[in-house]
């Protein structure tokens, strides 16, 4: 019975000494790895491309949707001009009598600027106002017509048709102080396009902005001042009391 004791005493104590050695041995383990996790710098570039990649994308967005305003200003500031230019031009061919005018003509421009800015929907966004200024009986600046297309919201911001049919205080048209004005028997085509912008990217702080550019050039021939003219069959008439997208 004494011998069976002591066995028993010593098996206890050497399972007491084989766990210590495992929890010294743990601890060793553990110290080891954690020196080894501090010094581990294979995941550093992905752990950091993580925390700046929104950043960089966020970067990117804006300097897009900024690139892509610039170039939709752009736009709209040639479109004016390529309007007004190709309103100066249009009329008969016969350089003997004064060149007439035909409603078709003013649709024709009008469909080069529906060409120019198909990519950003120009008249389902924003309106062309094509306008003839002239003089009057009495020498004053007179709209003698006036034709308009798109679905944008947007009247002339320098007059209508009619205004200056009489007397001399309607200035011309164009910002208060540099008011464009025409000679004695010719005429300017004044064009104003207005564009709502809508955005590229969800970043939309531009979105809803109204770009508006004005452009006119004098009419290149001699031209039958009159007014304007149909053919046969007639064709649609581009009026400003319609807001609509369609070809008139």
């Amino acid at each position: 019975m004494i011998f069976s004791s002591t066995k028993t005493g010593a098996n206890t104590a050497d399972a007491k000494l084989d766990r210590v050695d495992d929890a010294v041995g743990l601890r060793a383990r553990l110290g080891c790895f954690s020196r080894k996790l501090a010094g581990d710098t294979s995941a550093l570039a992905l752990t950091e491309f993580a925390f700046v990649a929104p950043i960089f994308l966020a970067m990117g967005l804006m300097g897009s949707e900024t690139a892509y305003y610039t170039i939709t200003h752009m736009q709209i500031s040639q479109i004016a001009m390529q309007v007004a230019d190709n309103a100066s031009r249009v009329g008969e061919t016969d350089v003997l009598t004064a060149r007439k005018v035909y409603e078709d003509d003013i649709n024709s421009s009008l469909v080069g600027a529906e060409k120019a800015g198909d990519t950003i929907g120009i008249f389902e966004q924003g309106r062309v106002i094509i306008s003839s200024l002239q003089q009057n009986a009495e020498g004053g600046q007179w709209i003698t017509w006036q034709r308009c297309r798109g679905a944008k919201q947007y009247d002339s911001a320098y007059g209508a048709e009619g205004d200056g049919a009489e007397g001399t205080s309607f200035p011309g048209m164009g910002d208060n102080g540099s008011e464009i004005t025409a000679s004695s028997g010719t005429a300017v085509m004044f064009v104003e396009v207005a564009y709502t912008y809508e955005s590229l990217t969800p970043f939309d702080w531009l979105d809803g902005e109204e770009i508006v550019y004005t452009a006119a050039f004098n009419v290149r021939d001699q031209r039958d001042l009159t007014g304007l003219y149909q053919t046969e069959p007639a064709t649609g008439v581009a009026a400003c009391n319609v807001y609509q997208a369609d070809r008139p």
